[in-house]
């Protein structure tokens, strides 16, 4: 039990910040996480990371929303594809685990240290004042386009949605860091939600307690980064979130070499 406490509350904490600060999923720490330490399946644990990711991206939506940092009129069209392309890939990833049961793509290892160096060289500076501005109907279609790719990886996977979501607003869409990382976990709130529920009518829950444990710890880990981050400037912003997703990717390039072959 002692074991389950520990695991769960680093995974959980370490996924909480990385919420919190970059609109990142949950599953990206938490998965490979309870696959390899606590040895449960990897689908299962990609539902209860997905679970974890509910609650903690939407307390840090409210955070964020507080602040007036969350587009809920560009972000609500890039929900639609996204909801139903993570039931998509959801389902996909059924299949094929009864066949290979995977414990980690290295799509979210590449993402998570592709996105912290590029926070750390190139930071996003744009401020709301600044944003590129374009024609309603082509942010209409780059929000689908996108919603579709970050969908089906996040009910694939369960991991990369978020950092690949941050991706497409801030480098595509031209948002602010802090108001893309505000619609990123408006977004992801329903997207996790969505993917969980779709893992466990497939594969049901086989630790409840390790399911709570890590709703609750990601879900501090969130309400005290998203309150850090509304506070702090964009410049350090940036530099804490590139530090932080570096040594999350260091730690999950680990895991991908040393304990999942």
């Amino acid at each position: 039990m002692l074991e389950k406490v520990i695991v769960c509350a680093v995974a959980g904490l370490c996924a909480g910040l990385g919420t919190g600060f970059a609109g990142m999923s949950a599953a990206v720490v938490i998965a490979p996480m309870l696959a390899v330490l606590l040895g449960l399946p990897a689908y299962q644990s990609v539902g209860i990371a997905l679970a974890s990711d509910v609650l903690a991206s939407m307390t840090s939506a409210v955070t964020y929303a507080k602040n007036r940092h969350i587009d809920l009129k560009n972000g609500s069209v890039m929900l639609v594809s996204v909801l139903v392309f993570t039931l998509v890939g959801s389902a996909v990833a059924y299949e094929i685990s009864k066949q290979n049961d995977t414990v980690l793509g290295s799509f979210s290892v590449f993402m998570t240290l592709f996105m912290g160096v590029r926070f750390l060289f190139k930071p996003v500076v744009t401020t709301r004042e600044e944003r590129v501005k374009m024609p309603r109907r082509k942010k209409i279609v780059q929000s689908l386009v996108g919603g579709v790719y970050i969908g089906f990886i996040c009910g694939f996977m369960g991991a990369g949605g978020g950092l690949m979501m941050l991706f497409v607003l801030t480098t595509i869409l031209g948002y602010e860091l802090k108001t893309a990382v505000g619609t990123s976990v408006f977004i992801m709130s329903f997207t996790a939600l969505t993917g969980a529920i779709s893992h466990f009518v497939h594969g049901g829950i086989q630790d409840v307690t390790v399911l709570v444990l890590c709703i609750v710890f990601t879900l501090v880990g969130a309400l005290w980064a998203s309150r850090v981050a509304n506070r702090a400037s964009n410049k350090a912003l940036n530099r804490a979130t590139g530090v932080m997703l570096v040594i999350l990717g260091i730690i999950l390039v680990i895991f991908k070499l040393f304990f999942t072959g």
